[in-house]
């Protein structure tokens, strides 16, 4: 974790970002890791051809091309308000989320009638997943608020980067142990994440597909043992990994001289709950 800052600085001396269509690549990374951790089946070519050509792979779910695409659109929102400093609140929380569910918001019945989870809604019903149950509905609204004010705040006295990261990674985890929507929980607090990390100009995360599994246990024994430590480290983790493999790829790809793209390819306080 202390090794961090030195890893970003490293990371930073590459200039990735002037290599043309760098900015590109990684976000579609980031995509597809995302939608596939939440079912999609589109390979990262799959994905780049989808979202740079508009060709929808065959003999796969439409759905699943369609979550994809949502997905870029609701990054691309997110990148852009970091840049204009837009402040969090409860409404920009649910505008993520009713783009990442644009196209594949479903609708469920409740007690209050039709719900279309594709517009900018709170749920209205209590929700289990993966044997993890969440606050109550009536809940949802007052702690996601709280959530938006205190990010707010933390937002202009936080200096250091591995504070930075640790509140975004935080950002994360409150989001998602609050589940307010009743889809798209998990891309909606990752694309929070991002929006902190490019609010302070850094590097994005990436939650690995193939860590999926260590990604939920993190989450699970960090509310069960209600600290953040194990969350944190974890995603640290994942940060980590994800830089050094993109400078070890660059530096591989320079010195063959292959356009970089074209590859084959407890904690600081800031948590609502500890």
């Amino acid at each position: 974790m202390e090794d961090i800052s030195k890893i970003i600085a490293e990371y930073k001396s590459l200039n990735l970002h002037q290599v043309i269509d760098y900015d590109k690549f990684s976000q579609y990374a980031i995509v597809h890791h995302s939608s596939s951790i939440e079912g999609s089946t589109l390979t990262e070519n799959e994905t780049r051809l989808l979202l740079e050509e508009g060709i929808t792979p065959k003999g796969k779910p439409l759905e699943h091309s369609l979550m994809v695409k949502d997905h870029f659109e609701a990054l691309q929102f997110v990148l852009e308000s970091a840049k204009r400093k837009i402040p969090i609140t409860a409404p920009f929380i649910q505008q993520i989320n009713a783009k990442v569910l644009r196209h594949t918001g479903a609708l469920y019945n409740t007690v209050f009638g039709e719900i279309d989870v594709s517009k900018v809604m709170f749920r209205k019903g209590n929700v289990s997943a993966g044997g993890s149950y969440f606050i109550n509905d009536d809940k949802v609204e007052p702690y996601t608020k709280k959530l938006a004010d205190n990010l707010n705040g933390d937002l202009a006295s936080v200096e250091s980067i591995l504070e930075q990261l640790i509140l975004s990674f935080t950002a994360h985890f409150d989001l998602v142990s609050i589940h307010p929507f009743y889809d798209g929980n998990g891309r909606t607090s990752r694309l929070l994440m991002n929006y902190i990390q490019s609010y302070y100009q850094l590097p994005l995360s990436i939650v690995f597909k193939e860590d999926k599994v260590d990604y939920f246990t993190a989450l699970q024994e960090s509310r069960k043992q209600e600290g953040m430590n194990i969350f944190t480290e974890f995603m640290f983790s994942q940060y980590s990994k994800f830089l050094t493999n993109e400078m070890q790829q660059f530096r591989k790809d320079i010195s063959k001289d292959i356009p970089i793209g074209k590859q084959n390819n407890k904690g600081k306080g800031y948590s609502l709950f500890f």
